[in-house]
C-alpha cells in the first residue's frame, strides 16, 4: 500500500460503505475491528472527513470513547469474510482479529491500526461526535431500525492520510 493525497481519491460514495462494508478500528490498548456500511465522506470544517455511525451497544463504541481516532478499511476480495466475522462477533468475547484471519499494521498518523492487505485505509482523527436524537427523525419510519431505542453516535473524522493498493 501507498499513501494518496486524499483529494485524489476516486470513491463511488454510495457503493463502498452500503454494498461493499468496511471494517472501522478502533482503540489502541486493545484495538478492535468492526463491520461497518453506515458512513458517508464530504468536505466539513474544510476538512475532508468521513463520518462513521456506531451504536452505544457495541463493544467499538468504548473503544471509539477511549481513543481520538480511527481507520477505516476497505477490503480486498480475497479478504472479504473477514467482514461477516467481524460483524457477527463482539470484541469482548473474542479476539476478532484471530477469528477473521486478519492481522493488524501500523498507521502513520494516528495510534489506531490498519487492517494489513485491505485495498483502501484511513486514518482519521475525530473531530467532533453528536448522538442521533429520534425526536428529530422527520421520517418516522426511521425508528423502527432501533428495536432497542440504542441509536448511534455519529463520528467525523478528519482523513488525515490515504492507503491505496
Amino acid at each position: 500500500m501507498r499513501p494518496t493525497p486524499v483529494d485524489r481519491l476516486q470513491l463511488e460514495p454510495f457503493r463502498i460503505l452500503d454494498k461493499d462494508w468496511a471494517l472501522l478500528v478502533a482503540g489502541t490498548a486493545s484495538p478492535n475491528p468492526m463491520t461497518v456500511s453506515w458512513g458517508g465522506f464530504g468536505t466539513l470544517w474544510n476538512r475532508p472527513v468521513c463520518t462513521v455511525f456506531v451504536r452505544p451497544t457495541r463493544h467499538t463504541f468504548e473503544c471509539l470513547e477511549q481513543s481520538a481516532a480511527f481507520t477505516l478499511n476497505f477490503l480486498a476480495p480475497e479478504l472479504r469474510h473477514a467482514l461477516a466475522v467481524c460483524g457477527d462477533l463482539s470484541g469482548r468475547d473474542v479476539d476478532k482479529w484471530k477469528a477473521a484471519g486478519i492481522a493488524p499494521v501500523a498507521s502513520q498518523n494516528v495510534k489506531v491500526p490498519r487492517v494489513a492487505g485491505a485495498i483502501l485505509s484511513l486514518e482519521c482523527k475525530i473531530l467532533a461526535t453528536a448522538d442521533i436524537d429520534p425526536a428529530r427523525f422527520l421520517d418516522r419510519s426511521i425508528d423502527a431500525l432501533y428495536p432497542e431505542k440504542d441509536y448511534h453516535r455519529v463520528y467525523w473524522g478528519e482523513v488525515l492520510l490515504a492507503w491505496s493498493a
